[in-house]
């Protein structure tokens, strides 16, 4: 199963020196069926960029909590086996899986990244999480705005080069 797992760039950077994200359960973001039928209309690459953007969205709040961290959001795609992976967020949470095992860095299949461009934009979207969260319709606007970057796709040997 492809699975979409947030992270940041010294998330990243520990999994490289580790070999594995983890421990157990890692928090992912999938094609559920939850999803499917959530989004009945969409194949599986709309899909797909669904549980992606939820992951962006999960990288972003790692970076509110992480001052320190690049202002990048970070999202590594990984492939796991189906038995591995649960799914209980329902409707409430369509795309939220948990993978039952640490995930060994030979899973990872890709890295989505944003742009250097970006930067700004993504901090101050990362600022504003916690006045969103209070319902600040300005910061929402912030947070929201953070979608507007596209990810950067990364192959897997170019994914040390961004944390050097």
């Amino acid at each position: 199963m492809r699975v979409y797992l947030p992270a940041t760039l010294p998330a990243l950077a520990r999994l490289l020196r580790t070999g594995q994200i983890g421990p157990a359960p890692v928090r992912g973001f999938a094609v559920t069926p939850a999803l499917r039928e959530w989004y009945a209309s969409g194949d599986l690459e709309e899909l797909e960029y669904v549980a992606m953007t939820h992951a962006a969205r999960a990288s972003l709040r790692m970076l509110a909590d992480d001052p320190v961290a690049p202002r990048r959001r970070v999202v590594l795609a990984v492939d796991v086996p189906d038995d591995q992976v649960d799914h209980n967020g329902g409707f409430d949470e369509p795309t939220v899986v948990e993978i039952q095992a640490p995930v060994p860095v030979d899973r990872v299949v890709s890295g989505h990244v944003d742009d250097l461009l970006a930067v700004t934009d993504i901090g101050e979207a990362a600022d504003a999480v916690p006045a969103a969260d209070k319902g600040d319709d300005d910061a929402q606007f912030l947070v929201d705005g953070a979608e507007g970057h596209e990810l950067l796709w990364y192959a897997t040997q170019e994914l040390a080069y961004l944390v050097e």
